[in-house]
């Protein structure tokens, strides 16, 4: 006996730890919650994918029985009686699968790709066995369009990833069509759900993501920018899950090392414009395989990041330097150093244990961290640098997964997380710090240096830190042939802490302004504030997929209680009116809500399909909105007047919702290009604004509540060709409007303060970018080279423009357009060995035709222009301020190590 291969194409192809400090934030309320819920049944999102088909014999009739096996895994399934077959809890990767049947040749299909969320399909025939040991090797292909996906969902692999010019998580997720400057389909920012394999990251705060993830953790991304199942919530406008990578039963070493400089057609900085090569650097390395523990693996990371960035300044000035403004005369007693005004200094790494000991049953946990100082670039103190205030931010989500087959067809998940983010933006850590009195505020002088700070140091002082407990039960069981049901629960116990960590104040004393550091003067100065809203959630979600027809249908129910108080009167808030009804505080409501999803796929050819979908949705702002300057008490002196009190908050708010409609159009146009067509509408309502209370005694003040609204309509075309021969490109156009009555929840409060008419109005956005096109155009020979590059055009974001300065120099809100523009990135690879080991070089340029400006950047009202206003002396020091233009072109060169040990 022997065996023979040969390889054919396949014509089918492919288808669509230990927390910290629990106890002090009520964990013992969140294991309540846990338990009480652990009677229901759980499911896990975002994490595996399915895959399904038939194996047949050549006259095409089911072969019961057939044994299917992912090589390499202990996954598999045997065919029913018609052959059919199902696998599910696959984790997103490429696969070699291996069919079997007793008197039948054996065939391999390789290049199997399997993402999260989705079905692939391989269907397989097999022919009786002539000789013994034969094994057929088929290599499928990935579908130009999935046409089983029934909303518009971008997956995104670590394949892809490694060939676009791209470095961070947010990177990738602006490429995705209806993606403008993290606005997914014209919503505001924060509406967006960020997970990492499957569980929420999102900063209660201000519902962005917690961390910043590099590329090189990347397993694959999904994208998520139309409908989305009822799994996912505390979204309005999409999802986006990234998946980390895992270890495997060997040992892999992967190591990259990256350096670059910017380079300028002509000078944008503020002192010097020579080349310096380690301007930006990057050092990262990543360890996995086996432990010494049975069954037993793990991937470590760690990775160093440097960025001096291109805005820099000169020391001339200290914060101590004492000017005698009336006679202007300077006496600087700085060094002349430069220093980079706008550097980033970051450490972030990861650990993941995966333990397999334990019969169908997968134990796992993983940490991941950011830690980061950096400088935000400040025309001020472009002369005095110390002045400046350092932000510093860490970061980490860690946390616990278990996941338990059941049987083959069934499998339930269990995630416990600590989320936690720590912020602080200030000069000196302690409001004490002799220093503040030492230096004073900054203080500079118009006629000098257009008014550049000259001494002092900036006195704001922020402090923001969120810990947030999150746990996840969930349980998937493919039922029948044709219903996969997924049922889960979720729940977030986040404490939120905010404001400033001691004042430094500017007062006057006998007529001398003087500084004087405080700790707490509430409730105008309330210090940090803590918060602690506790929000539940459960879903069913069932997947029919009954011949061609796909079905996705879900029900989301939520619960939220901010777990604060308001006043029971709000026309007498702080008890201030004589003689008025009494107001005391009551607690805030719980918020319950309910949101059906609807989505259908159903194919009009073998080559074509037509989807619909139809959902609501739900989000609660961030909690640092509805929380900020919520202390009615401060209103104890409205009816005297002339106070300003700001937009007081409202802990009571109802949650944000939108409903979404989609339709779509997917077809194969020929064996190599997709053709991908979406329609979509987004009515939004009960949105973030402000409304005018009036007292007793007829003061108005202002606060947030539901009472902004807007909508979205547009359209996607995008073309997917796949390569052929070592050429493959994409490319989409995104055509939308996006209105509303506000573009900022504050923004009916501001303009009342102006002198401007606050009533309610519909106007476009002002992220509204009615022309977006992504183009990628790739050249790509496997382990020899690969070309790529991006090419990405917005039409111009809006604006107000104005015809002078002043009251009354605004024209109509909006109804401007900011200048159309393109910006161009490449990256090159070439592959070799060297030493027994992968390796490569790359190169990457970042705004290859120097673009001065792009999307949403800075124009002067009065010109619609980034370069020149018609008021040039008002305006000289904005002129002279390099940071208005967009980043300037940047070269790197790359070095990448990849080994199997």
């Amino acid at each position: 006996m022997f065996m023979r291969t040969k390889s054919i194409h396949s014509e089918a192809g492919l288808s669509q730890g230990n927390f910290i400090s629990p106890h002090e934030f009520g964990f013992a309320q969140l294991t309540v919650c846990f338990l009480l819920f652990s009677f229901c049944s759980f499911t896990h999102a975002g994490t595996t994918g399915k895959l399904a088909g038939r194996v047949t014999d050549k006259q095409k009739q089911g072969l019961p029985g057939a044994n299917v096996l992912l090589v390499g895994t202990t996954l598999g399934a045997v065919t029913d009686l018609e052959g059919y077959y199902s696998v599910i809890n696959v984790p997103p990767e490429t696969y070699r699968v291996q069919f079997r049947f007793v008197g039948y040749g054996t065939v391999m299909v390789q290049n199997v790709l399997v993402t999260t969320n989705n079905t692939t399909t391989q269907n397989v025939e097999l022919a009786e066995e002539t000789i013994a040991g034969e094994e057929v090797v088929v290599i499928a292909q990935r579908p130009v369009v999935e046409t089983n996906l029934t909303s518009s969902v971008a997956t995104i692999t670590k394949e892809d990833i490694d060939k676009l010019p791209v470095q961070e998580l947010n990177d990738v997720v602006n490429l995705q069509a209806g993606v403008v400057d993290g606005h997914i389909r014209g919503g505001r920012i924060g509406e967006v759900q960020y997970q990492l394999n499957g569980v929420t990251i999102n900063n209660s705060y201000d519902n962005s993501s917690t961390l910043r993830i590099d590329r090189s953790l990347l397993q694959e991304v999904q994208v998520i920018s139309g409908t989305f199942d009822a799994e996912y919530g505390q979204a309005l406008s999409g999802v986006v899950n990234a998946v980390l990578k895992s270890g495997s039963d060997r040992f892999d070493l992967n190591a990259e090392f990256f350096a670059s400089d910017y380079v300028f057609s002509d000078s944008k900085r503020i002192a010097g414009d020579q080349f310096e090569p380690l301007t930006q650097q990057n050092y990262q390395l990543s360890l996995s395989g086996p432990t010494f523990l049975p069954k037993t693996t793990f991937i470590v990371s760690g990775r160093r990041f440097v960025n001096d960035g291109y805005l820099f300044a000169t020391r001339r000035f200290v914060p101590t330097d004492s000017a005698d403004f009336e006679r202007e005369i300077f006496q600087p007693t700085g060094d002349g150093k430069e220093f980079p005004m706008n550097f980033s200094r970051e450490w972030s790494g990861l650990a993941k244990l995966t333990n397999r000991s334990l019969e169908n049953i997968e134990l796992g946990y993983q940490a991941i961290f950011n830690d980061v100082e950096s400088k935000r670039y400040n025309f001020g103190f472009r002369l005095n640098p110390d002045g400046a205030p350092i932000q510093r931010t860490f970061s980490l989500v860690h946390g616990l997964d278990w996941t338990h087959t059941l049987s083959s067809k069934t499998f339930y998940n269990l995630s416990l997380r600590q989320n936690l983010f720590d912020y602080e933006d200030f000069v000196f850590e302690s409001y004490l710090d002799s220093r503040y009195l030492d230096a004073g505020a900054p203080q500079g002088d118009e006629n000098y240096e257009l008014g550049a700070n000259v001494q002092g140091v900036e006195l704001g002082r922020f402090k923001q830190k969120t810990n947030s407990f999150v746990f996840k039960g969930a349980l998937t069981s493919q039922v029948s042939r044709a219903h996969q049901v997924k049922l889960g629960v979720e729940g977030q116990l986040a404490k939120v802490k905010f404001g400033s960590p001691g004042y430094v104040l500017n007062v006057t004393v006998g007529g001398v302004r003087i500084l004087v550091p405080l700790a707490t003067l509430p409730p105008e100065l309330p210090g940090i504030a803590t918060y602690e809203p506790i929000s539940l959630a459960a879903y069913a979600q069932d997947q029919l997929e009954w011949r061609d027809l796909n079905v996705r249908a879900g029900v989301r129910f939520e619960y939220f209680d901010a777990r604060s108080t308001i006043p029971s009167d709000l026309q007498n808030p702080a008890n201030a009116i004589a003689g008025a009804p009494r107001s005391v505080s009551k607690q805030t409501s719980r918020k319950i809500s309910l949101a059906p999803r609807l989505g259908v796929s159903y194919p009009v050819s073998t080559t074509a399909a037509v989807f619909f979908a139809y959902g609501h949705f739900y989000q609660f702002p961030g909690l640092g909105t509805i929380f900020s300057n919520s202390d009615y008490s401060i209103l104890d002196e409205l009816q005297a007047g002339g106070i300003s009190y700001g937009v007081l908050g409202n802990p009571d708010i109802k949650p944000e919702r939108t409903t979404q409609y989609e339709f779509g159009y997917k077809h194969a146009v020929t064996e190599n290009l997709g053709l991908d067509i979406s329609l979509f509408y987004k009515d939004i309502r009960d949105l973030l604004g402000v409304e005018f209370v009036s007292t007793y005694a007829a003061a108005e003040y202002a606060r947030l509540t539901n009472v902004d609204f807007g909508n979205v309509i547009g359209f996607t075309i995008a073309l997917d060709q796949r390569r052929a021969g070592i050429f493959s490109s994409a490319v989409d156009y995104t055509w939308q409007r996006a209105a509303g009555n506000s573009s900022d929840p504050r923004e009916t409060a501001t303009r009342a303060s102006a002198g401007a008419d606050p009533r309610p109005e519909q106007i476009p956005l002002n992220w509204d970018q009615r022309h977006t096109l992504n183009a990628t155009i790739a050249a790509q020979k496997p382990n020899n080279f690969s070309i790529s590059a991006i090419i990405r055009y917005g039409s111009g974001q809006r604006y107000t423009p104005s015809i002078g300065s002043g009251f009354g120099a605004d024209l109509e809100r909006n109804s401007g357009v900011k200048p159309a523009a393109a910006v161009v990135d490449l990256r090159a690879e070439k592959f070799f060995r060297f030493a027994g080991m992968n390796t490569s070089l790359f190169g990457r340029v970042f705004n290859l035709l120097d673009a001065r400006f792009f999307g949403n950047g800075f124009i002067f009202s009065n010109t619609g222009s980034p370069d020149y206003s018609l008021n040039p002396v008002g305006d000289r020091a904005t002129l002279a301020d390099p940071n208005r233009f967009y980043p300037p072109r940047r070269i790197e060169i790359g070095l990448t190590i990849n080994s199997s040990l």
